[in-house]
C-alpha cells in the first residue's frame, strides 16, 4: 500500500525539470500501490532552502498536469548539482483521500522537515496528543503528519544532532508497520529513509564501479536519557541512540576497489529510494534492500546503513551487512507495449511466465524435478506432521487450488488458511509442521504475522513468492521463486497461475521416491511440456469471451460454480469480477447448490459453469441439470469437444479449454475468467490496472 520513491543526486548536475520528471516517472511505475492521491517535495528556487510541496488528489497524471502548470514558479532550466526530492503515491488508510491527506506531508508551516511514509502508525494518537501539548496543530487527517511533527519536536530539543539520529531518534517513538523518506531544508542534499514491516530499497547510480558488493550495518550506543517512548496506551520507557558510523562509498578509481571505505565525500553518484525495484529498473540495476529497524542515510555522497535495535538472529559480534543486488528484471517488462492495460498483457504473458517457472527446474528427459530453493530441506518435509498453506486473497485461492494435489502426492494432511484468520484464531503450531506462505509481493502484511507467529513456534517456514529481496524471502528458512516476472496490474494473472505450479512442482519433488506415484508424477510432468501450448490455445478465445462479455457487463451480479480442482478457479474468478467490474460476483462449491445456494437460479441470474472431464464430472453434469431445471442458462466452461456439455449449451454460451491432466486444469479453467473479467471492466468504463479502492502489495493490516 502507498508508493514511496526518492531521488538523491550529488555532483550529477540535472535541472528541475529533470528531478521532476524522475520523481513522476517512479510514482507512475508505483502506482499500482495506491493511486488516491500523490505529491511531491523538491527544493523551492528561492535561496533559502525552501522545500515545495506540490500535492494532488487523484492519479499522477493530475500531479504531473498541476506541475506542468508551475514551470515558471519552479524554473524547469534550474541547474542543481546536488538535490533531494522524493514523491509519494497513495492508498487511503487515515483520512479520506485529498490533497490536504496527501503526501509529503509536513511539519510546520515553512516545510522544514517533510516525509513520505508507506504503512499504519499504531500510537498515532497518544503521539499527537502529547504533540498538542507542544503546542503543534494538526491539518490533516493522516497517521503519517505525526512524523513530520515528531522530527520537529525532536530537533527542537536537540538542535545539534545530525539529520539520520533525529530519525532514529523519531521512528523509536513509533509503533507499527512503515517506510519512510524524509527530506529537511536544515539538512539540505541529504536523505534518510527507514523502515519497519513495509518494503524499502536504496538504489545506486555511479559512472564508477562500487567498491565492494555489500555495505556494513553499523550499531549505536544507548543513552537511555535523551528520548521516552510513546505507546498507544500512554505509558513511556527509555530507547536507545547510536552514535558510531561507518560508510559505504562509490569507488572513484583512485584506490582499491577491495575495501569499504570511511565517508570521503567527493564523488559524484545518484541515489534512488524506492518501495519496489520496478521503479528504478530504468536507472540502474544495483539496489539493496533494506530490512526492518535499518535507517539508511546519505550525507555528501556517501551511504550509511545503521539500525536502531539488534535483530535476535544477529549474533553479538558478527559484521552485519547489507548485499548490493543486481537486478535481472528489463525495462521492457515493466512496459505495456502494444496492449491497453498492463493486466491485459500480464494475462496474455501466461505461456512465456509458466516456461519461466518452469525453467532449470524440470528435465522433460528424465522426468525429474529439482527445487534449488528447498533441496537440503525435503528430507524434513517429508518428516513433517502436516503442510499448512497460508495467504490472503489470490495467493489463499492458489494454496486451494494446489490442495487436492499436495495431498495425493506427499500423503500428508494439508491445511489451507487465510492467514487473517488464522492469527485471529491463535491456531497451534508445532515444531515438525511445515508452513508455506504464499504472497506475489513478498510483503502482504497479513501472511508476515502469520509467518513470524509460525517461526517462533519452531516450524518449518518455507516462502513463495514473486519477489526476490522481500521480506517473506528474507525470513523464510528456504523457498521457491516463482519467477513469473513483474506484475503491474492489481488483479493478480500470471502471478497465479506460476504459484499453482510452483506448489504442484514441490509435490512432484515430494513424491519421487515413491513407486507407486511415479505413473501420475510421469503423467503430470509430461502435461507440464504442453502447459505454453495449451495456455495459448486459451488465449486464442479472446474475441469469443469478449462476445459474451458484451453480454453479462450489464448485469448486477455474476454466480460461478464448480467443484474438485475448479472450485478454487470458482473463487478465484469471483473475486476477479469484483475487483475489477465492482459488480457482484460468488464462486459456488457445486456440491452446495442443494444446501441453499439454489434459490438464486432463475432465468434472469448470470451463471458460469466449470465442468471437465476428472473425478466429479458426473456430479458436475448434476448440478447442471438442476440449474437447467430452475430456469438457468448458464455459460458453461468445459473441454474442447464435449459434446455431452456442449449439446446443453445455448446462444454459442460456452468456453472450450484444451483438455489437459486433471491437475493442472485449474491453470487453463481461470485464464477464461481473467479475460472475461477484463472485459467486463472495459464494458463498464472501470480502469483495469488500478480498481477503485484497491492496491496491489497490501502492507497494512
Amino acid at each position: 500500500m502507498c508508493g514511496i520513491f526518492a531521488y538523491l543526486n550529488y555532483l550529477t548536475p540535472k535541472t528541475q525539470q529533470e528531478i521532476l520528471d524522475f520523481l513522476i516517472t517512479g510514482l507512475k511505475r508505483l502506482e499500482y500501490r495506491g493511486y488516491d492521491s500523490a505529491g511531491v517535495g523538491v527544493d523551492g528556487c528561492d535561496t533559502n532552502a525552501h522545500i515545495e510541496l506540490i500535492r494532488q488528489q487523484g492519479p499522477v497524471d493530475l500531479l504531473k498536469e498541476k506541475i506542468e502548470g508551475m514551470k515558471e514558479s519552479l524554473q524547469f532550466d534550474q541547474v542543481r548539482d546536488v538535490h533531494v526530492g522524493i514523491a509519494h503515491t497513495r492508498w487511503a488508510t487515515h483520512g479520506v483521500p485529498s490533497e490536504v491527506n496527501s503526501h509529503p506531508q509536513t511539519s510546520d508551516d515553512t516545510n522544514k522537515f517533510i516525509v513520505v511514509h508507506n504503512g499504519i502508525i499504531t500510537n498515532h494518537d497518544a503521539i499527537k496528543t502529547f504533540l498538542k501539548t507542544k503546542g503543534y496543530k494538526f491539518i490533516s487527517e493522516t497517521d503519517t503528519e505525526v512524523i513530520a511533527k515528531l522530527i520537529h519536536h525532536v530537533h527542537e530539543q536537540n538542535p545539534n544532532v545530525n539529520f539520520r539520529e533525529l530519525v532514529e531518534k523519531a521512528i523509536r517513538q513509533l509503533e507499527g508497520a512503515f517506510a519512510c523518506c524524509f527530506k529537511s531544508s536544515v539538512f539540505p542534499g541529504e536523505c534518510v529513509a527507514a523502515r519497519r514491516g513495509s518494503p524499502l530499497l536504496v538504489a545506486i547510480k555511479s559512472q564508477f564501479e562500487l567498491n565492494a558488493d555489500y555495505v556494513p550495518v553499523q550499531y549505536s550506543a544507548e543513552d537511555p536519557n535523551q528520548n521516552m517512548k510513546f505507546h498507544s496506551h500512554g505509558t513511556e520507557s527509555p530507547v536507545v541512540q547510536r552514535k558510531k558510523s561507518t560508510a559505504f562509498r562509490v569507488d572513484s578509481g583512485k584506490g582499491s576497489t577491495s575495501q569499504i571505505s570511511p565517508c570521503n565525500p567527493g564523488d559524484p553518484v545518484e541515489y534512488f529510494f524506492s518501495s519496489d525495484a520496478s521503479a528504478v529498473v530504468e536507472r540502474t540495476n544495483r539496489v539493496i534492500y533494506l530490512e526492518d529497524d535499518d535507517v539508511a542515510a546519505v550525507k555528501k555522497g556517501v551511504l550509511s546503513i545503521h539500525r536502531i535495535s539488534r535483530s535476535l538472529d544477529d549474533e553479538p559480534n558478527e559484521t552485519v551487512l547489507r548485499e548490493i543486488l543486481k537486478l535481472t528484471t528489463e525495462i521492457q517488462e515493466i512496459m505495456k507495449g502494444s496492449y491497453s492495460s498492463f493486466m491485459q498483457k500480464e494475462i496474455f504473458e501466461q505461456p512465456e511466465s509458466v516456461v519461466n517457472t518452469m525453467r532449470g527446474r524440470i528435465c522433460q528427459q528424465t522426468k525429474v524435478v529439482t527445487l534449488g530453493g528447498i533441496k537440503d530441506f525435503i528430507p524434513e518435509i517429508s518428516r513433517c506432521r502436516r503442510l499448512m498453506l497460508l495467504g490472503c486473497g489470490t495467493s489463499y485461492h492458489s494454496a486451494l487450488a494446489s490442495r487436492q494435489l499436495l495431498e495425493e502426492l506427499t500423503e500428508l494432511p494439508v491445511m489451507v488458511e487465510l492467514a487473517s484468520d488464522f492469527l485471529d484464531r491463535y491456531t497451534p503450531i508445532f515444531r515438525d509442521d511445515v508452513c508455506f506462505f504464499i504472497s506475489q509481493s513478498g510483503e502482504t502484511a497479513d501472511t508476515l504475522n502469520a509467518l513470524r507467529y509460525c517461526k517462533k513456534r519452531g516450524a518449518l517456514i518455507v516462502g513463495v513468492t514473486n519477489t526476490v529481496g522481500s521480506s517473506i524471502s528474507r525470513e523464510t528458512h528456504c523457498g521457491i521463486h516463482i519467477n513469473a516476472g513483474p506484475e503491474i496490474g492489481v488483479a493478480s494473472t500470471k502471478a497465479y497461475t506460476s504459484q499453482i505450479l510452483s506448489l504442484a512442482m514441490f509435490g512432484l519433488v515430494m513424491a519421487r521416491d515413491r513407486i507407486s506415484a511415479q505413473k501420475r508424477c510421469t503423467e503430470i510432468i509430461n502435461e507440464l511440456g504442453r502447459l505454453p501450448e495449451l495456455i495459448q490455445k486459451v488465449l486464442q478465445q479472446d474475441q469469443k469471451i469478449l462476445e459474451i462479455a458484451k453480454k453479462l457487463y450489464e448485469k448486477r451480479s455474476l454466480l460461478i460454480m464448480g467443484r474438485g480442482y475448479n472450485f478454487a478457479t470458482c473463487l478465484e474468478g469471483a473475486l476477479k469480477v469484483k475487483e475489477l467490474t465492482y459488480m457482484h460476483s460468488e464462486g459456488i462449491q457445486s456440491g452446495e447448490l442443494k444446501h441453499g445456494p439454489l434459490a438464486l437460479v432463475d432465468s434472469t441470474v448470470p451463471i458460469v459453469m466449470i465442468i471437465t472431464r476428472d473425478q466429479v464430472y458426473e456430479k458436475c453434469l448434476n448440478a447442471l441439470a438442476q440449474v437447467i431445471a430452475r430456469g438457468g442458462n448458464p455459460v458453461l466452461i468445459c473441454q474442447e469437444g464435449d459434446k455431452e456439455i456442449l449439446a446443453r449449451a445455448k446462444d454459442d454460451m460456452f468456453i472450450e479449454v484444451p483438455a489437459s491432466v486433471d491437475a493442472l486444469q485449474s491453470i487453463l479453467t481461470v485464464i477464461p475468467f481473467q479475460l472475461l473479467s477484463y472485459h467486463l471492466a472495459v464494458l463498464r468504463g472501470c480502469n483495469v490496472d488500478c480498481p477503485r479502492n484497491l492496491a496491489k502489495s497490501v502492507t497494512v493490516e
